[in-house]
């Protein structure tokens, strides 16, 4: 189990390298919307590739539309999502 810092870390480097982002990892904030006005401006196809990586880089299925929204708001909602799956039985 990675610590949250260095997962939300890790989360980070999946963002930009994942979405072609114009930010580097470190200028995400943790708290920063991912979506939406205010935030890094992230669109549905962003949205998309982020949940196929996630799936990819941490094995974290989002296939319900409202629980990928709530999970993609930002990188705490992400880290959290992650902890409570890998801490999940399988």
């Amino acid at each position: 189990m990675n610590n949250p810092t260095e997962l939300k870390s890790q989360i980070k480097q999946v963002l930009v390298e994942n979405l072609m982002l114009q930010v580097s990892a470190e200028e995400i904030g943790d708290d920063q919307p991912l979506f939406g006005p205010g935030g890094l401006g992230l669109d549905s196809v962003d949205a998309l590739q982020l949940v196929v990586a996630l799936d990819k880089n941490y094995g974290l299925k989002l296939s319900d539309t409202e629980v990928a929204r709530k999970t993609l708001q930002t990188v705490n909602t992400i880290a959290a999502a992650i902890q409570a799956h890998q801490s999940s039985p399988q």
